[in-house]
């Protein structure tokens, strides 16, 4: 009888493995293979971050320019960038899975990879449970369910102890998250830095405004006149540099000027709490 059963349990895993799989992606449309994929190109840093979370790094080929993380990802050719990628190149590693952000530039991209048969994932988390249900959801089509789930239980684990900490009742600390500095932009509420900020007791003096990225006025800025002033980078002396002439905001006149780093935020992959509990400490700071 031990025998029949472990035959029967091996033959299950085998027709598992060459069972259709099928998601739903980030932009709604259902994305079915045949079997669960084996050759897998990331066209993201965040999706690279997120399929090797997902336990799929040992079936990824090839990914886009500044997929540095994790260090195995370092080690796979790189195929380009969204604004410049070498289609055929693509098309010659016979990917089976094609994870992309899908947003911008890469939506004319996405239909392209389509039209040439190709199975593509659009990648773009908006919020924490996005990013958790995306580890589950490409651990799925990799065929690697069981550690897209452990995965995910663990990142929404660490997020609601994040909550209890950082959640407060408290009038919320007013932030401008400065993305870049010529041009200036920032971000809007759609984008994940937002519900980031929200976690953290804080709000986005640029929530409002309708391009996810937009350029802003100095003038804006003086006007909406923030507690904190927050951007991606390594550097807060030069931030500090930036805005030390404007004592006229409160963020100057307090010294609330914080930098985290740019990976952990701006990409929407598992890092983003590792950014969050850093924003956190600085909105924490700045309300003290």
């Amino acid at each position: 009888m031990a025998g029949h059963s472990l035959a029967l349990a091996l033959s299950l895993t085998a027709a598992s493995a060459l069972a259709a799989v099928s998601v739903k992606d980030d932009a709604q449309r259902t994305v079915t293979l045949d079997k669960p994929a084996q050759r897998i190109i990331s066209l993201a840093p965040h999706a690279t971050e997120l399929l090797f979370q997902a336990g799929a790094g040992k079936s990824m080929v090839a990914v886009s320019d500044y997929s540095d993380y994790p260090d195995a990802a370092r080690q796979l050719p790189s195929v380009g960038n969204v604004f410049a990628l070498d289609l055929e190149r693509i098309v010659a590693y016979k990917p089976d899975l094609i994870v992309i952000w899908g947003t911008g530039n890469a939506k004319n991209l996405a239909n392209q990879l389509r039209s040439s048969k190709l199975n593509v994932f659009e990648s773009e988390p908006r919020d924490y449970e996005m990013v958790a249900s995306s580890i589950e959801r490409l651990a799925h089509l990799a065929g690697t369910d069981a550690q897209g789930k452990a995965a995910a239980a663990q990142f929404r684990e660490r997020l609601a102890q994040l909550r209890k900490t950082y959640q407060s009742d408290a009038k919320p600390v007013s932030v401008f998250y400065q993305v870049w500095q010529k041009p200036l932009m920032t971000l809007n509420d759609t984008h994940m830095v937002s519900a980031a900020i929200r976690l953290c007791g804080g709000r986005n003096v640029f929530a409002e405004l309708k391009e996810i990225s937009p350029s802003i006025s100095l003038e804006a800025v003086l006007a909406a006149n923030p507690d904190a002033i927050i951007s991606a980078g390594d550097s807060p002396d030069k931030l500090r540099e930036q805005w030390k002439q404007y004592a006229i905001l409160n963020a100057v006149k307090k010294n609330h000027i914080y930098t985290v780093k740019g990976d952990w935020l701006n990409r929407a992959g598992p890092r983003i709490l590792e950014g969050t509990e850093a924003l956190c400490k600085a909105i924490a700071s700045a309300r003290q």
